[in-house]
C-alpha cells in the first residue's frame, strides 16, 4: 500500500554549493487555505524527517521550506518548498529510494499510520506549480542562509528573441553589481536561475533571480555605498539588459525550515 502511495503522491518538497559547481533545484509552490495552516505545518514536520534521510542517502543535496508574502488566498501561493540536487539527471528522474528514506525516518509507524500521514499530505495543500531550475550564476560569498533569511524571488521572462541576450546581461552586467553589494555587506547573496521545465513561449517566466538578506532589517535598513560611475557603454549595457526581460512578479520569502 505504501509503495503505491509513494508512486502516486509527489514529494513536496539556496545556496551553499560553491558558485562554480552545478546546482539544480525543484521549486514547488504550495497553495494552503487559511484553515489548513496548522495541518500543513504538521505535514511538513512529517516530511522534514524523510528529507533528512534523503540527504543522508545522497538522494538530494538539501531541502528548504519558505513562507511567501503577500501570500493572500487570492494572491497566488503561500509556501514554497525547494529540493536541491547536484545532478540534472537525478533531479529530472526523481532518483533515489524514497521508501527506504521513509522506513529509516519512521521505523516504528504501522502501515495504517503511514497511510494516514500520506492521506493528510494531499488534504493539507494544493501543489499548484512545479519548476525545474538550473543555477547559472551566483555571487561569491560566505552567506550561511540561516533560518529567518529573507529572499526576494523575482520571476523574469526574457523578451522574444532576447533569451540569450538577457542571460548574458545577468551574468556579465548585473552580477558584478550584486557582487559589490555582497562585498559591502548590504546583501547576503544573489543567484540567477534558468527554468528548464516547463519551457516555451506560453510560460509565465523563463528565469528567476533571488536576492537574499539575513532578515528584513538587513534588507531595508542597510545603506549601500554608491557604486562606481558607469561609462556610457556600461549604462547602455544596463538599459539593454533591463529591456531584454519583463519582471513578472516578486515574492518575498522567509526561510522557516532547512535540511542540509
Amino acid at each position: 500500500m505504501i509503495k503505491a502511495l509513494l508512486t502516486a503522491i509527489t514529494l513536496s518538497c539556496i545556496c551553499r554549493l560553491p558558485a562554480q559547481e552545478k546546482l539544480f533545484l525543484v521549486f514547488e509552490f504550495m497553495r494552503v487555505d487559511n484553515e489548513q495552516e496548522l495541518i500543513y505545518m504538521e505535514t511538513e514536520d512529517f516530511w522534514e524527517k524523510i528529507h533528512e534521510q534523503r540527504v543522508k542517502n545522497g538522494d538530494i543535496f538539501g531541502w528548504d521550506l519558505w513562507r511567501l508574502q503577500p501570500g493572500g488566498e487570492d494572491q497566488g501561493y503561500q509556501y514554497l518548498t525547494v529540493n536541491l540536487y547536484d545532478d540534472k539527471v537525478k533531479m529530472m528522474s526523481g532518483a533515489g529510494d524514497v521508501e527506504k528514506a521513509l522506513k529509516d525516518a519512521y521505523p516504528d509507524l504501522s502501515e495504517e499510520e503511514l497511510y494516514e500521514k500520506f492521506n493528510q499530505t494531499g488534504k493539507s495543500r494544493d501543489l499548484a506549480v512545479r519548476l525545474y531550475l538550473e543555477r547559472l550564476a551566483q555571487t561569491e560569498n560566505t552567506f550561511e542562509m540561516p533560518l529567518g533569511t529573507v529572499a526576494a524571488i523575482d520571476m523574469m521572462k526574457a523578451e522574444p528573441g532576447k533569451y540569450w541576450e538577457y542571460e548574458k546581461a545577468e551574468k556579465e552586467v548585473f552580477k558584478p553589481m550584486h557582487q559589490r553589494s555582497v562585498n559591502n555587506g548590504s546583501k547576503g547573496n544573489w543567484s540567477f536561475f534558468r527554468i528548464l521545465v516547463p519551457s516555451g513561449s506560453d510560460n509565465y517566466a523563463s528565469h528567476i533571480t533571488v536576492n537574499m538578506f539575513k532578515d528584513y532589517n538587513h534588507m531595508y535598513n542597510t545603506d549601500s555605498p554608491p557604486g562606481p560611475e558607469l561609462s556610457a557603454d556600461e549604462q547602455k549595457a544596463v538599459r539593454d539588459g533591463i529591456d531584454a526581460r519583463d519582471m513578472k512578479y516578486t515574492y518575498m520569502a522567509t526561510l522557516i525550515r532547512k535540511v542540509r
